[in-house]
């Protein structure tokens, strides 16, 4: 063989190493796999009332329609409770001690138009979703919270984590009481985005923490909250 045919061969194989190390495919069945990051819609930064409106409408809301929510929603939501407002610095929608942003944010999704039943991690930084887990969660998250029925009947259940050692390098024993109040600012994002979308949504902290982290597979992340979100059923 040519020496010519050989670094051809080399160029070539060296191409297809690259796309396969490279490129993130989608399995047979065009399922989206574990590693691969689902772009969100960007988020809305005008609505169509006003913050004195949607206080005054909100309220938790425990019975939801057997009903899909869009998936423009779906970002809208995800970006009130963790999102980027500041590119330059990181900043997002809600107060961090320090900056340091110890929170992560699963989504246990049961019924959201074009995607399918599991478990997502949100990415603050590219406003994105990484599957975590397949399959729907819903009916075990909901065991792990005392059979409250909010929590499979929504369309998507928001799940809230710390994680303490981000923020207790610097903060020490006062890192936990940090973390739980970064959590409350996020949650009242998330409920107030829910109630201006016209939607349902509810605060649920009472849930046994080892079940929820079985169910999730969670490792160093802690739950705090756990907020269904779907469409009101009155």
């Amino acid at each position: 063989m040519s020496k010519k045919k050989i670094f051809y061969l080399l160029v070539f194989f060296s191409v297809l190493a690259v796309f396969i190390i490279f490129i993130k495919p989608r399995n047979i069945n065009g399922e989206v796999s574990m590693a691969e990051e689902i772009s969100l819609t960007p988020p809305k930064l005008e609505g169509t009332q006003t913050l004195e409106e949607t206080l005054n409408r909100r309220r938790s809301i425990r019975d939801f329609k057997d009903e899909p929510i869009s998936f423009d929603e779906f970002s809208q939501l995800l970006w009130a409770i963790q999102g980027i407002t500041d590119k330059t610095n990181g900043f997002r929608t809600a107060p961090s001690a320090g900056a340091l942003y110890p929170l992560e944010i699963f989504v246990v999704v049961g019924n959201v138009v074009g995607l399918k039943p599991g478990v997502y991690r949100y990415i603050p930084r590219t406003h994105s979703i990484k599957k975590h887990l397949d399959g729907d969660k819903r009916k075990e998250l909901a065991h792990s919270a005392l059979g409250q029925e909010s929590i499979i009947g929504c369309a998507v259940d928001f799940v809230i984590t710390g994680v303490y050692s981000r923020t207790k390098w610097k903060y020490g024993e006062r890192a936990e009481r940090y973390v739980w109040l970064e959590a409350g600012h996020s949650a009242q994002n998330l409920l107030l985005q829910a109630t201006a979308l016209n939607l349902g949504a509810v605060p649920i902290g009472a849930f046994f923490d080892d079940k929820v982290k079985g169910t999730l597979k969670l490792k160093e992340e802690e739950p705090l909250y756990i907020i269904p979100v779907g469409r009101k059923a009155q």
